[in-house]
């Protein structure tokens, strides 16, 4: 349905399982600079008019023939306002079950299978992309507003939420109702958003927008540290959460840890379940250093960074690992390109053929990169970090077990090629050696988190069939390299990454796969969702208890699950 409200179209969506973007349908929304009110009008004159309404800035008026005079110039408006990539095209991107929904309050949702362990008593809670307002130009499905989902179990019962992060960037623009932060990841594709762009530094300098509240969307992760639940994007700083006795969520604020600008966290921070500490990183994509490391102690201070100088530039890292004495990271063929933005030349993240990948190892109470190791290993680009360890028989070897993208340059694209490796390095003699576990096509792994930097025999990974949207799960046998379980949600249904919670999560002497896999499973023929609890021994992972939803859940990235006891304390 569409409508028209203002001069400006508006279009409501209604779900089916090929529902186009709704983007939050209860309010209004300027158009993408490519469409037009009018067919009678020139495009470039109303998009003129378009993006002179949405910055509210004030521009001089210009006559409509000199518009059509540069319309008539061959391939210009190609170079003023071209076509978007299909990855960032919002028409494309957020339609079916990656379409955004609106929030939810909390509402208790049937058992329809099965019965929910007794002893599952906290909080499973999800993060995910879910735009609040129609991007005026392109907009990937990783730069989208956070929204958490979660379902909170009880005796037996179960009640579902989901809000959004009330993020610096999604409070302004609910103000205005309309975008008001430019997506760099996304990036500028011509004269008109690198035009735009400059019309956003003309509101910071007139003081409508502070950078140093940064201005990330919080969508990709959660975290426990010091206390506190963390909503988390490597763009930005965390954002804390509180979860309430009633299946609520509540944005309590940003958890400003650093006071400088373009201040920044991983998405996968590290806890260290013996020392009760956390590791971190932070990257830069304009300014050295391009990497920084750092780690909280128990109560959640932050310890002095040690700047990574020995990378070069600017790369794209999103995950690492730790062992016992060891942070581990991956600097990949994926590099930015910010200058290469902001002139309107398209997207953030550049694939380079000419770069080979490396893997840094440093002690993880460096004080300086002096003492961080570089190893040349071709072809391997790591998205997500399984686990790492030393190895017990020799204390110079680190074992790494992680996603390997193959199609790296593809990586904008829906469809990936990946392989599960076993990377071994010897940090004495620099020998690299490297084993496939799975050419199965498996991501998002998790494990027993009670194994994180120590030596593991199971992981529980996603069965890719587009970025994000996964048709089933495998748990993987580290040590022998074969799958000894998997479940497969059948035809149209798709889940998330498969959560491992551990029955007695403070007991590491039980088995280490004693426990629960946990997932959001939507059928796209039927346009439900449903939350599976599959037992984790079984190498059927048979289910033991499906929750129907109130209504779907949007693919997603990464989530935790939380004891009562840890959420009832914060």
């Amino acid at each position: 349905m569409s409508y028209t409200t203002n001069s400006f179209p508006i279009k409501v969506a209604i779900y089916h399982p090929k529902t186009k973007p709704n983007f939050a349908k209860k309010k209004h929304y300027i158009p993408t600079l490519c469409s037009s009110s009018s067919s009678q009008q020139n495009p470039l004159l109303s998009n003129f008019k378009t993006l002179k309404a949405a910055m509210k800035i004030s521009i001089p008026t210009i006559p409509p023939s000199f518009f059509s005079a540069i319309a008539s110039v061959p391939h210009l408006t190609d170079i003023i306002d071209p076509p978007v990539h299909p990855s960032v095209d919002p028409q494309h991107v957020f339609t079916g079950n990656f379409a955004p929904v609106d929030e939810l309050n909390p509402t208790e949702c049937p058992v329809i299978e099965g019965k929910i362990p007794l002893s599952l008593n906290g909080v499973y809670i999800r993060n995910g992309p879910n735009p609040g307002h129609k991007p005026l130009r392109a907009l990937h499905f990783c730069e989208a507003d956070g929204m958490l989902h979660s379902l909170q179990f009880s005796n037996g019962r179960a009640t579902y939420c989901s809000r959004y992060v009330n993020t610096y960037k999604y409070k302004l623009e609910e103000e205005v109702a309309s975008p008001v932060i430019p997506n760099f990841l996304s990036g500028f594709y011509g004269l008109l958003d690198a035009f735009r762009f400059f019309a956003y530094l003309v509101k910071i300098i007139a003081g409508h927008i502070n950078l140093m509240n940064g201005f990330g969307v919080a969508n990709t992760s959660l975290a426990f540290i010091g206390n506190k639940l963390l909503a988390l994007y490597e763009a930005d700083l965390p954002y804390e959460i509180k979860l309430t006795e009633e299946g609520d969520i509540k944005t309590l604020g940003r958890w400003n840890i650093d006071k400088m600008l373009f201040a920044s966290f991983t998405a996968h921070p590290k806890f260290d379940m013996e020392t009760k500490e956390t590791f971190a990183f932070r990257y830069s994509p304009v300014f050295a250093p391009y990497l920084s490391f750092f780690r909280f102690d128990e109560n959640g201070v932050k310890q002095k960074e040690v700047p990574i100088l020995s990378m070069k530039k600017p790369c794209f890292i999103h995950d690492f690992a730790i062992t016992r004495r060891y942070a581990i990271f991956q600097e990949t063929q994926l590099v930015l390109s910010p200058f290469k933005v902001v002139m309107g030349g398209g997207q953030l993240v550049d694939y380079d053929p000419r770069h080979t990948p490396r893997i840094g190892i440093i002690p993880r109470y460096a004080t300086s990169d002096s003492e961080m190791k570089w190893f040349h290993v071709p072809g391997l680009n790591v998205l997500h970090a399984v686990n790492a360890w030393e190895n017990d028989d020799d204390d110079e070897e680190i074992v790494l077990v992680a996603s390997n993208v193959i199609t790296i340059e593809n990586m904008y694209d829906k469809w990936l090629t990946l392989s599960v490796e076993k990377i071994s390095i010897n940090m004495k003699t620099g020998k690299v050696v490297r084993s496939i576990l799975s050419a199965g096509n498996l991501e998002f792994g998790t494990i027993n988190t009670s194994y994180t930097g120590k030596k593991n025999r199971f992981a529980y990974f996603g069965v890719v069939d587009e970025v994000a949207k996964l048709s089933g799960i495998v748990k993987l046998d580290i040590e022998t390299g074969q799958e000894v379980g998997r479940r497969f949600y059948g035809q149209s249904c798709f889940g998330g990454e498969p959560l491992f919670v551990a029955k007695e999560a403070e007991h590491v002497e039980s088995d280490e796969d004693d426990g629960y896999v946990m997932s959001f499973v939507h059928d796209e023929k039927t346009g439900e969702s449903k939350f599976l609890v599959m037992d984790a021994k079984s190498p059927e992972l048979a289910v033991m208890a499906v929750v129907k939803l109130p209504r779907r859940v949007p693919y997603g990235f990464h989530g935790l699950f939380l004891s009562k006891e840890k959420y009832r304390y914060f």
